[in-house]
């Protein structure tokens, strides 16, 4: 190294670009998620999107039903078979672990272009019932946006 001074990225910077390594590895041929969750800075778990353990991923059969019937994104998730990247860090994360923690989310569509990372309706429960209290996602202009579960508003607000 040179003498010149080396800037870091911030904890939530780094753990965004680890989620989105993470994101290589869906199966999905729409989109593709990864999602890290954190707690002291220690990476308690992992998942991206992709069908359950032991059922044929879409990229190796070449279908999607949603895209076979042009489902715009956000819409009909019952036709769709995969997990979401967060369902998957959950379940495979040590639930005493996530107290009290962080989950970084990142997506990208196919074009390679960036996908919002905000949790839909369901992870977004499954993340409050893990005890998970910081969110952390990119959106899709590349923003990071920070959300925290706020007790009185019973709800997740940016922060």
């Amino acid at each position: 190294m040179t003498g010149e001074s080396k800037q870091r990225p911030t904890w939530d910077e780094y753990f965004i670009e680890i989620a989105k390594v993470v994101s290589t590895r869906s199966t999905c041929l729409r989109r593709f998620y990864g999602a890290v969750i954190v707690r002291n800075n220690i990476i308690i778990s992992t998942g991206f999107n992709g069908s359950p353990r032991g059922e044929a991923n879409c990229i190796d059969t070449g279908r999607c039903v949603r895209k076979e019937l042009k489902v715009p994104k956000g819409e009909r998730y019952e036709l769709c078979v995969a997990v979401h990247a967060e369902q998957n860090a959950i379940i495979n994360g040590d639930p005493v672990k996530m107290i009290g923690s962080s989950i970084y989310v990142a997506g990208f569509n196919s074009d390679g272009s960036l996908a919002s990372g905000a949790p839909c309706l369901l992870c977004r429960r499954m993340i409050r019932n893990a005890l998970i209290d910081r969110i952390v996602y990119l959106n899709e202009t590349g923003e990071t946006v920070i959300c925290k579960w706020s007790p009185e508003q019973k709800d997740w607000l940016m922060i």
